[in-house]
């Protein structure tokens, strides 16, 4: 089953061209990495993706729902209504974890499940405790952000976007803000997730992991995808002459 339907993704900023003619496909259960130089346009990707930025051009669909076609070269978006419901298909987390200070750690993930999607207080409880638990948080329910590691932080993000009950996560450099030993923290719940099936769109400057982890591979330059395909063979023998380059600084 098709989660995820880019077709000819197209997003300018000002007269630069970001995303030039972007098309991919993730499906149940797939883990696709994005890997590629800072400024290749993969994080505008995801926030196209996430809706946090209005494509140029170019369709957009969740589990077949168009949230965006095109119309005379330009893309249009589906109404406020129905943009809400394709918004509880996917979950998004930062690489500066985005948490509110002021709540305590089990508030910062129960209150969407509440207030937005109308759920049973005492069932998000449960579920965001469950969560804690898998995170290796249970101790820290009432704490607050500022008293988190950055570990920590990034796993109760990770907690959040997952009691919103997404069919789809993505991650925008989920460790860029971590120095290594907490990077490996946060790495091993991605796994952890990738063993459960989780759909995952993975924006990552960690080859290894991309290469281990991953079902697909896709190296963006330059706002074009240059090479996709299997994580092995595009990291360990890429054919592309700028995928090469690219990958020369982490062998």
């Amino acid at each position: 089953m098709k989660i995820l339907e880019i077709e000819h993704c197209r997003k300018h900023f000002g007269g630069m061209e970001v995303l030039r003619d972007i098309s991919l496909t993730v499906s149940q259960g797939q883990v696709v990495s994005i890997i590629g130089p800072s400024g290749s346009g993969k994080s505008t990707l995801l926030r196209c993706a996430t809706l946090l930025e209005t494509m140029d051009g170019g369709t957009l669909k969740y589990l077949g729902k168009s949230a965006v076609t095109e119309v005379n070269g330009a893309s249009v978006y589906a109404s406020p209504a129905e943009l809400k419901e394709i918004r509880s298909c996917f979950g998004l987390v930062f690489q500066n974890f985005n948490l509110f200070p002021h709540y305590t750690v089990l508030k910062n993930i129960t209150e969407a499940p509440i207030l937005i999607q109308k759920r049973d207080k005492a069932e998000v409880l449960a579920t965001a405790r469950d969560l804690l638990a898998k995170m290796g948080l249970s101790d820290r329910e009432n704490a607050y952000p500022y008293q988190l590691s950055g570990g920590q932080q990034q796993r109760v993000s990770i907690a959040r976007a997952l009691a919103l009950r997404p069919k789809i996560l993505f991650f925008d450099e989920p460790t860029s803000a971590l120095d290594p030993e907490l990077t490996g923290e946060i790495l091993k719940v991605i796994r952890a997730l990738a063993a459960e099936h989780m759909t995952m769109v993975i924006v990552t400057h960690e080859m290894a992991f991309a290469r281990d982890v991953s079902d697909h591979v896709i190296f963006m330059d330059d706002g074009v995808i240059v090479e996709q395909g299997d994580p092995k063979e595009i990291i360990n023998n890429p054919s592309h002459e700028r995928t090469i380059q690219f990958l020369s600084r982490f062998n």
